[in-house]
């Protein structure tokens, strides 16, 4: 696909007559992205193919696009934006991976109107769908764009590995500045399709604090629900034995990446579809699929099937859902794990500290990444997926045994957990609350002190530039500074509540 084929193709995204100034930018935006990718992805076929070295994961490639044109980019309806692309030759390595032709990219991406989906999460990002159901386009945060970057090198390794994962599939990361505002978004793979109707869609943490879909949400023709939720409205997705350990062994995998990336408050997105209720909705996807672009981007080839097999396995009407049951009821499951951009930097350990203190700090969504990985493999592997029982037989007795086995250990952990419980309810108690207030008071004062902190910097680093992005991003060794700033915070809160005690 030419350039002139791209701009002749976004002239339906034209911001011409827009009576709303928020939809006007909102629409020039959306055709910003369009053509950026656009010119960015066929600019660098003209690069030749070699090995992706260490210092491309740090590249930056910024031009500029005026919408009259030049000698390098083409004329466009939209205003003057710049484009800036992260580790091109990166991600280019990665969409080969995965089998992404440029020519399906770009048809994907450029050839019709993005579509705007809902945000169910707390965060403020933007989604875009392509037409074609293959590629999700997300708004990220700045320190967000930040740290997959620095991710790449170890995602490089990852996916090397083991292309067949329910992590993220990064496709792209570009940075567009276009009518006064600046956006970075990432392209991924799409984990649910639209043409077929999801009857329950969740957010899993392994989490219990705040973790029900609030009453707007619930408000919604199709809601995103949560932990509580799931738990009220289902008692577990069986799956036979096979399935089952494919798939918990495929999270387990991913949970242990994630851990040792230092990355938490992630979630799996899950999709049910009952099959029992109505036949599959047919849409455009359905077509499209079956000339699938993309490899392993189904839920179904992310958990099964041989690694170094190149063939997608086909999905004909399932759309690679994985076939499940629920007490009477056929299922198809969509799922993947999403939002993994969020490490545990000192804000975050402020954030858990400080609900720790009035919740119990095991059920809050924020932990350390060891307890996190294991929080959410126990909910997903005994509450959310269970295994079908095989039938009465031979097995029956080593079941027996293996349950009396687990009901002696339970006998026997159930008192130490009891008054480890109350234990700690005592020296809960024991806290006055005066206490209680003043530990809160610092904990709220110290991510004040941080919000200010990080306000400072980020204003130097703005203005020291003209343009925040110009430059690659800031080396790992900054990291080295952020420790440094911890250990001299946690010094003096550790210091100013021994005071406290001692008074």
């Amino acid at each position: 696909m030419t350039l002139g084929k791209i701009s002749c193709s976004l002239k339906v995204l034209a911001p011409a007559g827009h009576k709303n100034p928020k939809s006007h930018t909102e629409t020039a935006l959306k055709g910003a992205i369009q053509l950026g990718i656009g010119y960015a992805v066929g600019n660098l076929s003209s690069k030749p193919d070699r090995d992706v070295l260490m210092q491309d994961f740090s590249v930056v490639e910024s031009v500029f696009l005026p919408s009259e044109g030049s000698n390098l980019t083409p004329a466009h309806h939209f205003p003057d934006f710049r484009l800036k692309t992260y580790a091109p030759l990166a991600f280019r390595y990665f969409r080969e991976l995965f089998g992404i032709k440029p020519d399906d990219y770009l048809y994907s991406i450029c050839n019709e109107p993005l579509i705007e989906l809902s945000n169910p999460g707390a965060s403020s990002s933007w989604f875009y769908l392509t037409s074609d159901d293959e590629f999700i386009i997300k708004t990220v945060q700045p320190k967000e764009a930040e740290f997959l970057q620095k991710l790449l090198p170890g995602y490089y390794m990852n996916l090397n590995q083991n292309p067949r994962t329910l992590l993220p599939k990064f496709y792209g990361l570009y940075c567009i500045q276009c009518g006064g505002i600046t956006v970075r978004v990432v392209i991924m793979n799409n984990v649910l399709p639209r043409a077929m109707k999801m009857h329950y869609k969740y957010d899993l943490k392994g989490s219990s604090y705040k973790r029900r879909a609030s009453r707007k949400e619930r408000a919604k023709s199709s809601p995103t629900f949560k932990d509580l939720d799931f738990q009220d409205m289902h008692e577990g997705l069986v799956f036979d034995p096979d399935t089952y350990s494919a798939l918990m062994k495929t999270l387990q995998r991913d949970c242990r990446v994630l851990e040792s990336f230092k990355i938490m408050d992630y979630s799996l997105l899950l999709g049910i579809h009952v099959l029992d209720r109505k036949p599959l909705s047919r849409g455009s996807r359905c077509d499209s699929r079956r000339g699938q672009k993309v490899l392993y981007s189904t839920a179904l080839e992310s958990i099964q099937g041989n690694v170094k097999d190149p063939e997608p396995v086909a999905d004909d009407d399932t759309l690679g859902g994985i076939p499940a049951k629920h007490k009477d009821e056929s299922l198809l499951i969509f799922l993947g794990i999403i939002d993994i951009l969020q490490s545990y930097r000192f804000v975050k350990k402020v954030e858990h500290s400080w609900k720790a203190l009035v919740h119990d700090g095991d059920t809050v969504s924020v932990h350390r990444p060891s307890f996190y990985a294991d929080r959410f493999l126990k909910f997903m592997g005994t509450t959310v997926f269970k295994k079908s029982h095989p039938l009465r037989g031979a097995s029956s007795k080593r079941k027996k045994n293996s349950l009396y086995a687990k009901s002696v250990s339970q006998e026997i952990l159930s008192p130490l957990k009891e008054r480890k419980e109350e234990k700690k309810a005592q020296s809960m108690d024991n806290l006055d609350g005066n206490c209680k207030l003043f530990l809160l008071f610092m904990f709220v004062l110290l991510g004040a002190l941080l919000d200010s902190f990080a306000d400072g910097v980020e204003d130097r680093r703005a203005s020291s530039s003209t343009i925040a992005l110009d430059d690659p991003l800031p080396p790992l060794s900054r990291s080295q500074s952020d420790s440094e700033l911890d250990v001299y915070l946690v010094s003096h809160v550790i210091s100013i509540a021994e005071s406290y005690w001692v008074l």
